[in-house]
């Protein structure tokens, strides 16, 4: 199983949302603040590296600003 998200106004997903559903796929409708989260939990997993840093190098860090 896979998923798209496209945004796009109401008349464009009003078209592709009945074109789906002809296709026999699922619709599902998020909100704005809903895709916002979608989008930040993307972005995160994209930049995401694995390494680990202490606790004294972040409180380091936060000091300096």
């Amino acid at each position: 199983m896979s998923a798209i998200v496209i945004k796009a106004d109401n008349q464009s997903s009003k078209i592709l949302k009945e074109l789906a559903k002809k296709l026999g796929a699922d619709v599902l409708n998020i909100k704005d603040d809903q895709y916002e989260d979608l989008s930040l939990g993307y972005l995160m997993e994209k930049v995401k590296t694995g390494k680990t840093v202490s606790r004294a190098t972040i409180m380091k860090k936060l000091q300096s600003k």
